[in-house]
């Protein structure tokens, strides 16, 4: 507990920052104060979003050098402590490639238009509105999403996989909709004892709504890698899910996504979307 209270002053700040991020922007973006200093809750999510950015650096990396303007989209971005990042990390010294934020809260994208505007990044753009109704180009190249709230995660996955994207990484936030679907489901004999409990089911649910996901990006083409995104002290939703785009589809993730969802009888909203179904 002592590492989410403590506060970061003076020469030890410059230790949190990756290489590149300039104190401006973060006083820009109100993860640093004034004084330059981080209180606690700024210091866990700059932790977050540092590693976020971290880990998508292969993927920022490979699109820069493979493609002449590179579409990554942030979704759900809130206030967009990601999108700034990255672009000032990648998109910036690049000096090619266009971010778009994509934030249902009318408000924060235009505060967020009017932060990128004030700064000078003139690549990274705003839209307002749901992520299914978003103006993006036919062709994007990396799909991110750091606690996308229960189904916007998965709209974020269709995103990804509707525009062929190359690179996807979702960090899912609550997720409320497969537990719900199993309270009502009729489930195989041999998986019912798993979420008889309404405690057992909602973490089950939880659990089952990212199987279900990294399945389905498999599915479709991706190699995935399921870790953990930074220490349990500075975010309790912490599952990382990683996406690299590597062929048309696969037929034996298919099947294991099919006979997943018989024994467990949901069907999620991902599923149903890519499926065609209303």
């Amino acid at each position: 507990m002592g590492a989410m209270r403590r506060q970061v002053k003076g020469d030890a700040v410059r230790r949190e920052l990756l290489p590149g991020t300039s104190p401006k922007l973060l006083q820009e973006l109100h993860l640093l104060t004034r004084a330059g200093d981080l209180n606690a809750d700024s210091l866990r999510k700059l932790k977050q979003v540092n590693h976020l950015a971290g880990l998508l650096a292969p993927a920022l990396d490979d699109v820069l050098a493979r493609f002449g303007e590179p579409v990554v989209v942030d979704c759900g971005a809130g206030k967009s402590y990601l999108g700034f990042i990255l672009y000032e990390l990648f998109l910036a010294p690049a000096g090619k490639g266009t971010l778009l934020a994509l934030e249902a809260r009318e408000d924060l994208a235009k505060a967020g238009a009017e932060r990128a505007a004030r700064l000078g990044f003139a690549r990274l753009r705003f839209a307002g509105g749901p992520i299914v109704a978003a103006p993006v180009p036919e062709r994007l190249h990396v799909v991110t999403a750091l606690h996308a709230c229960d189904t916007a995660t998965d709209d974020a996955l269709l995103l990804a996989i509707r525009h062929d994207a190359d690179h996807v990484a979702v960090v899912p936030c609550c997720q409320a909709e497969v537990a719900r679907q199993l309270a009502e489901a009729s489930p195989a004999p041999l998986v019912a004892p798993l979420f008889e409990h309404p405690w057992h089911r909602r973490e089950f649910g939880s659990h089952l709504t990212n199987v279900v996901r990294a399945l389905a990006l498999e599915a479709n083409g991706y190699k995935v890698t399921v870790t953990e995104l930074t220490g349990w002290e500075h975010s309790v939703k912490n599952e990382l899910i990683l996406g690299r785009k590597v062929r048309g589809g696969s037929r034996e993730a298919k099947e294991k996504l099919d006979a997943l969802l018989a024994a467990t009888g949901v069907r999620p909203k991902l599923v149903r979307a890519l499926a065609g179904e209303a």
